[in-house]
């Protein structure tokens, strides 16, 4: 029971009343880019899709926001396309949010609720693509990012009033809503129902047709079922990649490089001692000289500084300039004056008295130019190496935005050119299961599925180390296939669909014959047709919420009537399930038990959300809304590609 409330917060009514709407800023900055979408002012019909009181949507909005809605879906499905999505009511779902949105933002002006400007600039604030390098809001970023997807301020801070507007509105609608225990009790105690009962199938394979259907049983079939044969977009990306190894120029430094590069650092060659210490630090020098004479008497720093109620640390190595900046220059000098496993002459710091006992010393010998000229070299050909990819990275850009072809570009370079098989959004080669495009592709793959046909671009794959020049060519947008080249696969689909026609018959006498007394097996056993034998049941609410995702059949038997018989579609004309429910035994349930608790809860929120629900109907009644149907459809064709 529970997790039907838990799907019912994913649903469309969950995600509008938690606030989820569609606007133009939750789309434009989930996206990559928005800003490309067409104008569709003056279409057939207006350049209004919806006036909501007195406020008008235009048709350009409505298409920003749908292709805003798709590139954010194709984070978690790229290969989902505008034909598919249309397909699947996104145009439909988009414009009732931008509907809500508007309505409510009406609504709570309309009664005096207003979202300040202050409180819209702390929401811009707190938008991450408005931060600059250091993390804080940056002027120019916001600028920059807003005119990059096409938007203005005022549209901005227009879209952002009305989500805070919203929150005013709904929120204190489902906030605190509370259900008696008696109800609760009533549906808790479903999670402990059990039922028995049995499901049958009965497949559209098994009465589908033999013969060959004609030319145009065909033809009617794919124009109803066009949806189902749509293919993604592919592309066919050319390639190179090139670093280090492009470079034409010498990387090898000449001796005069060497030789000013060891002047610039000889005291990173000369001599150097270094020193490992343990130290003490107190208030007073009496204290400290005190401690030296103790340990240099037989005792040991460690115990002293016990006996004082004080810790001694090790620190270093260090050099005399290294202490001297972490103490002073008197502890360094003396530190360094003193001999191995002594105690140097207390000196102070700003810290206080420092007591030293030198533990470690460790001696660099000094190195001359022809010592360190190894060291220096392998320094200045890596320098050299950073400089002439990234200038070589920079030229090839300038030349590529200049208009040169990527296949001079890449025989300047020395660099062979790839070409990929067509491949899809996901990265996979169209037509084939398991194979992928190069691996090196894949950070620009997106940018690939963006770019115009024939626009080469560099993009870095590892900083500082390989880029790769490409491009996008021969484009197949993302259609329905022609039926001359799934002529079996849509035969195949139509044989499903009369099969399940004619499923649907045969499950319809079985449930006549067991309306008539017969059982289930017996009802089914008596088609003419084999069918496959019956799954038995016996599971209780709590076990079927532990499985997951309940399959429909199930769904349906924990929805019916004791004693009852039904049918249910499977998907895709995959035939018909005959759902039998024999027994239901009650549950109970007791106000300590957890489940009673939890159950409690989750009433509260679904029916909090239930009311904000019903206000927003109402707010929709109150404001007015008006669609034109005419300018939505050709909306829809624009984005389709059918005009």
């Amino acid at each position: 029971m529970l997790s039907v409330f838990r799907n019912f917060f994913k649903s469309k009514v969950g995600i509008v009343v938690t606030l989820g709407f569609l606007g133009i800023i939750a789309f434009a900055f989930a996206s990559a880019d928005v800003s490309n979408t067409g104008t569709f002012g003056g279409i057939a019909g207006g350049d209004r899709v919806a006036v909501v009181g007195d406020q008008k949507i235009s048709s350009s909005e409505l298409a920003r926001a749908t292709n805003a809605s798709l590139d954010n879906l194709r984070q978690e499905n790229p290969t989902i396309s505008m034909p598919a999505f249309l397909q699947q009511g996104g145009l439909g779902q988009v414009l009732e949010q931008m509907i809500d949105r508007s309505a409510i933002g009406g609504f709570a002006q309309k009664y005096g609720l207003r979202a300040g400007a202050n409180l819209v600039n702390s929401e811009i604030i707190a938008i991450p693509a408005f931060r600059g390098a250091d993390g804080n809001f940056n002027e120019e970023a916001y600028r920059q990012a807003i005119a990059a997807r096409g938007l203005s301020d005022s549209l901005v801070r227009q879209d952002l009033g009305d989500g805070l507007l919203a929150k005013e509105v709904l929120v204190p609608a489902s906030f605190g809503a509370v259900i008696p225990d008696k109800f609760v009790s009533r549906y808790a105690s479903l999670l402990k129902e059990q039922r028995k009962g049995a499901i049958g199938i009965v497949p559209s394979a098994a009465f589908a047709p033999s013969a060959q259907p004609t030319d145009k049983q065909v033809q009617d079939f794919y124009a109803s079922s066009r949806g189902d044969y749509i293919r993604p977009e592919r592309r066919v990306i050319r390639f190179a990649s090139f670093g280090a190894d492009a470079i034409k120029t010498s990387l090898e430094p000449t001796k005069q490089e060497i030789a000013a590069r060891y002047e610039a650092e000889r005291e990173k060659f000369a001599a150097r001692e270094t020193r490992g210490f343990s130290q003490l630090i107190v208030p007073t020098q009496q204290a400290a000289n005190a401690i030296r004479t103790r340990v240099q008497g037989g005792g040991s720093l460690e115990a002293a500084a016990r006996e004082a109620g004080l810790a001694v640390a090790a620190i270093g190595p260090f050099d005399r300039e290294q202490l001297a900046g972490q103490t002073s220059a008197a502890v360094a000098q003396a530190a360094f004056a003193a001999g191995r496993n002594t105690i140097a002459a207390p000196a102070r710091s700003g810290l206080g008295w420092h007591v030293i006992r030198v533990d470690s010393i460790e001696k660099t010998a000094g190195r001359n130019l022809d010592q360190a000229s190894g060291e220096i070299t392998a320094q200045l050909r890596e320098e050299k190496r950073r400089a002439a990819v990234a200038d070589l990275s920079a030229s090839v850009e300038e030349r590529l935005e200049d208009g040169e072809a990527l296949i001079d570009v890449a025989k300047e370079l020395g660099i062979e050119l790839q070409t990929t098989r067509p491949i899809t959004g996901n990265g996979f080669v169209y037509g084939a299961q398991n194979e992928t495009a190069p691996q090196i592709l894949a950070p620009v793959l997106q940018t690939a599925f963006q770019m115009e046909e024939g626009e080469p671009q560099l993009a870095e794959v590892a900083r500082g180390e390989t880029f790769v020049i490409f491009e996008a060519s021969d484009i197949t947008p993302s259609a329905a296939a022609p039926l001359k080249e799934i002529r079996e696969q849509v035969i195949a689909g139509w044989r499903l669909s009369e099969g399940s026609k004619a499923a649907r018959a045969a499950a319809d006498r079985i449930l006549k014959r067991v309306n008539g007394g017969s059982t289930i097996a017996q009802a089914m056993a008596a088609e003419k047709v084999k069918l496959p034998p019956v799954d038995p049941i016996n599971l209780s609410r709590e076990q079927l919420a532990a499985n997951g995702q309940v399959p429909p059949p199930l769904a349906l038997l924990f929805s019916m009537a004791e004693g009852t018989t039904k049918k249910l579609e499977a998907p895709r004309n995959g035939g018909w399930f005959i759902v039998d429910l024999n027994d239901i035994i009650a549950g109970t349930i007791s106000k300590d038990d957890p489940v009673f608790r939890q159950a409690k809860r989750d009433l509260g929120i679904t029916t909090g959300r239930e009311y904000a629900e019903q206000l927003r109907v109402a707010i929709r009644e109150e404001m007015g809304v008006e669609r034109n149907d005419t300018a939505i459809e050709a909306v829809r064709k624009q984005l389709a590609g059918e005009n």
